[in-house]
């Protein structure tokens, strides 16, 4: 996910390069647990100010089940559209306004080298869901015993109510009664 792009700097604004992507990712993040590559298309296009990149990638991370705990799959896809910019010139293209607060991501380097591997990391954890499910309808774990009712109804002894708690169970089915009695 490295491109040398001294000739695309050489040329006017407008020109561009299309690559297709199918990046191993395994050693991107040490908490990303991919399953598949990364695949995808990237445009890279000269700009005023630097390269444009956009494009769209896709990925299946390993994920856990906020619900009962078991592995699933995340299906993560990115929209990528950054601007980055030089911090060297090229023979006698001269070097682009680099803005005050730039993002050392965001650069190229020395050599001319465009990185996506920051923005790519960044950007699957921004699009990965923060809470996943194993199914949409998972019935997670027994507060009780810990078993997973997605297998099947526990078979745990419910634990008796503390006694403090009895007064308000007593509003609770009083209420539940009295809605009964109304519907």
């Amino acid at each position: 996910m490295r491109y040398n792009v001294a000739q695309l700097l050489k040329e006017p604004t407008g020109a561009y390069r299309k690559y297709a992507l199918k990046e191993d990712i395994s050693n991107l993040d040490p908490e990303l647990q991919p399953l598949r590559p990364l695949v995808g298309t990237v445009t890279l296009m000269r700009t005023s100010q630097g390269i444009l990149v956009t494009g769209q990638v896709r990925t299946t991370l390993d994920g856990m089940c906020r619900r009962c705990l078991e592995p699933s799959k995340v299906n993560v896809e990115l929209d990528l559209e950054e601007e980055y910019h030089r911090v060297t010139s090229i023979a006698d293209v001269p070097l682009d306004d680099v803005p005050e607060e730039r993002d050392e991501a965001l650069l190229i380097d020395e050599r001319h080298m465009l990185d996506l591997r920051e923005v790519i990391r960044q950007g699957l954890w921004l699009a990965s869901p923060m809470q996943t499910l194993c199914k949409p309808d998972c019935a997670g774990l027994c507060p009780d015993c810990g078993g997973n009712r997605n297998l099947g109804e526990c078979q745990c002894e419910q634990t008796p109510i503390d006694p403090r708690w009895a007064a308000l169970q007593a509003v609770l089915r009083n209420e539940l009664d009295s809605n009964e009695r109304s519907n």
